[in-house]
């Protein structure tokens, strides 16, 4: 039987986050003739970003593996055993499986050797277990282990990192005393990185070709959005309008992890490529995002200004331009420094990119302008990244995959510090009542506006629902914003700002609760129902 039989079906399936330039290997080989049909889609697998998607892939692979050894097995009773082929398979299988599971326990590895050098160099009394600084470390290492869990329930792992920050400090092990300042820089790091991974976002091609339409999706949304919360806020949670529209903006923007992690699994399907459905919907995610980070980036700046009149009319308008004259500045910098020929091109450009972003949202501060850092950061990648792609061999480029990388390890970082912050000792159940009630309506009302905005395109209406659905989760932007009123607050010592920037954390916290996990599951679910299958239009 099994010598009748040359051909051969090889099903892969990716480690979580593998860059697009690794070639995965194959897992199992089973006769064609014993395999269920299948959807020419396995035939070009993608990377997977996310945990539980590669789980999922895997659990399908195991299924079509097992009917196939079924059937062999009685083939052997017929023909006699011959247990090669099925031993080899196994190997292949449980080689698979950790190669699951490595990249995510490879990071926790990275944390104990980071842990391990502290201890090597620091005293005692910064490196024993009931120290501030081991608490931070204990926090960021439960986050990722916490974010593993709730990742094999099918649930995004960034809420898992966000409960177990909240678990911590209604615990009582969140005193991180003399460590203040450490934990400002690695949620400005993380804002830092998150900008940069939302300028590198915006195609320019995509942008020009689709203008009138992707800003009619952003624009329209976003401002009804911002509107309907900085109203209802005003009534319901007792904040000035400024801090309305600054909570708006923190909650408007959308998640872009959840978002392309679940337009990956549907390219794999090949769902909605036919016209060109992922396309709108990361260009609108990327525009919004970089539209929500800048005019927060402004609107912070304003709100804390304490000058006279007209230095806090101008406080906006003059940080646009720093920002974009340092953007623009430090992004055809990176055009020639490296050259492209250059053999560690890759490193240096990330570097560079990092260094100057890091210096636009801190040096923003230093002069008195914190408007500047957000715009700063998203121009000098938005330039970097146009004029990379028109160079010779841009598809080595892989900074954009050492910043996923580096949020990889900022995510534990940035979801377990914003949970940090919810208290339930100080906590008030007004706050989380109409901040639900705002939340919910807000949301309600985008949605709406969403689907109107779709009309005039060539969408029908399954198609224009699911763009709409896209602009639901909340998660990624939230956790590096949501903080940084309070932070900003903290830093000036403006007392009386506290409490505001605290409601807005809260809020934030609820936004990525609800909407994160539900809106991932609504997309996966709903995408076979709505979208058409097939190739990309070209």
């Amino acid at each position: 039987m099994r010598a009748n039989m040359k051909k051969h079906r090889k099903v892969y399936i990716t480690s979580v986050d593998d860059s697009t330039s690794q070639q995965p290997a194959p897992v199992l080989t089973i006769p064609v003739a014993l395999l269920p049909p299948v959807s020419p889609s396995v035939q070009h697998p993608i990377p997977s970003i996310d945990l539980t998607m590669t789980l999922n892939k895997q659990q399908t692979a195991d299924e079509r593996y097992d009917a196939a050894a079924t059937t062999l097995q009685r083939s052997d009773i017929e023909n006699g055993p011959n247990d090669e082929p099925l031993n080899r398979d196994a190997k292949r299988i449980a080689a698979r499986n950790w190669s699951v599971l490595s990249q995510p326990l490879a990071l926790l590895a990275i944390f104990f050797l980071l842990w391990g050098i502290a201890f090597s160099l620091l005293p005692r009394h910064l490196t024993e277990p009931n120290t501030p600084f081991m608490r931070l470390w204990l926090l960021f290492v439960g986050a990722q282990v916490s974010g593993i869990l709730v990742s094999l329930t099918g649930l995004p792992d960034m809420l898992g990192m966000l409960f177990w920050g909240v678990l911590y400090t209604n615990a009582g092990w969140a005193d991180f005393s003399g460590l203040q300042t450490v934990e400002v820089f690695l949620r400005e790091m993380a804002l830092v990185n998150i900008m940069l991974l939302a300028g590198l976002g915006l195609d320019y091609d995509s942008l020009k070709k689709l203008f009138r339409f992707i800003m009619q999706l952003t624009l329209i949304p976003t401002i009804v959005e911002v509107a309907a919360i900085a109203i209802l806020s005003r009534f319901l949670l007792d904040l000035p309008w400024l801090w309305g529209i600054l909570l708006g903006l923190v909650v408007t923007a959308v998640s872009p992890n959840v978002v392309v992690t679940v337009l990956l699994r549907l390219q794999e399907e090949k769902l909605g490529l036919n016209k060109g459905i992922h396309t709108l919907i990361i260009a609108m995610t990327s525009c919004n995002d970089v539209l929500a980070i800048f005019l927060f980036g402004v609107l912070l700046g304003v709100t804390f200004s304490t000058g006279d009149l007209t230095s806090q009319i101008l406080q906006g308008p003059i940080g646009i331009v720093i920002g974009l004259v340092f953007g623009g500045a430090c992004g055809i910098g990176l055009l020639y420094m490296p050259s492209h020929q250059a053999k560690y091109s890759n490193g240096l450009r990330f570097t560079m990119t990092i260094c100057a972003g890091a210096l636009s949202v801190v040096g923003s501060k230093l002069i008195g302008y914190p408007s500047a850092g957000a715009l700063g950061c998203i121009m000098t990648a938005f330039v970097a990244g146009t004029g990379w792609k028109k160079q010779p061999n841009h598809d080595t480029n892989e900074v954009g995959v050492y910043l996923d990388l580096l949020w990889k390890f900022l995510k534990p970082v940035s979801f377990s510090l914003i949970g940090k912050e919810v208290n339930f000792s100080v906590l008030e159940g007004n706050t989380v009542l109409y901040g639900t009630i705002t939340l919910l309506v807000a949301v309600l009302f985008r949605l709406v506006f969403s689907y109107l905005s779709t009309l005039g395109s060539d969408l029908n209406w399954k198609e224009k629902a699911y763009v709409t659905l896209s602009g639901f989760p909340k998660a990624t932007v939230q956790a590096a914003l949501g903080p940084a009123a309070l932070d900003l607050a903290r830093s000036l010592n403006a007392t009386d700002q506290i409490p505001r920037a605290q409601t807005v954390l809260i809020v934030t916290v609820l936004a990525i609760v609800f909407t994160a996990p539900l809106g991932a599951i609504l997309m996966i679910k709903l995408a076979p129902r709505w979208l058409k299958r097939g190739p990309a239009e070209i």
